[in-house]
């Protein structure tokens, strides 16, 4: 909320409240108060004679408290001037300007306001946002392709190469040319004898 504040035909030139005026602006009213307190300059008294009374507007009209007040604006207009003559040599006169100001002061009780983002701004800020999604989706579809053929590789015997049949052919010759003698005594072997005589005789009827 925004109070104010206005001190109308103040006796004092513009430019000398201006640069008084400037000092306060965007203060909190605490430290504004202190500055004009510790200015030695009739603008400072004046200047701070509006600010005092426009704290109390925000008092007691709105139920604002003075330390969350902060003086926006502090602004000095032209007013009117005096015209007064003083006179000079050979009778002639010249003209003196009694100049007057307009004292505005506008308080709030709102921080600094944030400038809203341009146009511009939000679409170059729009556009890395989708290129980094893209991405993270292609990341994301290329893990689970590699997590897919780790799988299939570990269910898939491997192919064996024609070196390792070799091996294992000529592996298994040489135990069993390793084998010893003694290692075969326990098959038992089968002699045929040759034929007596009379065997012979008898099988010679038995055709006939």
């Amino acid at each position: 909320m925004e109070v104010r504040s206005v001190y109308k035909y103040a006796r004092i030139s513009p430019k000398k409240a201006r640069d008084v005026a400037r000092e306060i602006q965007g203060l909190p009213v605490s430290d504004a108060i202190d500055t004009l307190n510790f200015t030695p300059k009739k603008a400072a008294f004046l200047i701070g004679k509006t600010l005092k009374s426009a704290v109390a507007n925000a008092e007691n009209n709105h139920d604002l408290a003075a330390d969350s007040l902060q003086v926006k604006e502090a602004n000095i207009c032209d007013g009117p001037s005096f015209r007064r003559f003083k006179p000079r040599a050979r009778g002639s006169a010249s003209a003196i300007k009694k100049r007057t100001s307009h004292i505005y002061i506008i308080l709030t009780d709102e921080g600094g306001e944030e400038k809203a983002p341009s146009k511009r701004g939000k679409s170059s800020e729009k556009r890395p946002v989708a290129k980094t999604e893209k991405v993270e989706e292609e990341a994301a579809s290329e893990e689970e392709a590699a997590s897919e053929e780790s799988a299939t590789d570990g269910v898939e015997a491997a192919p064996v190469a024609e070196d390792q049949v070799d091996e294992v052919s000529v592996d298994s010759s040489q135990e069993a040319s390793d084998q010893s003698p003694d290692e075969g005594a326990g098959v038992e072997e089968v002699i045929e004898e040759p034929p007596t005589a009379e065997e012979a005789s008898e099988e010679e009827e038995q055709k006939d």
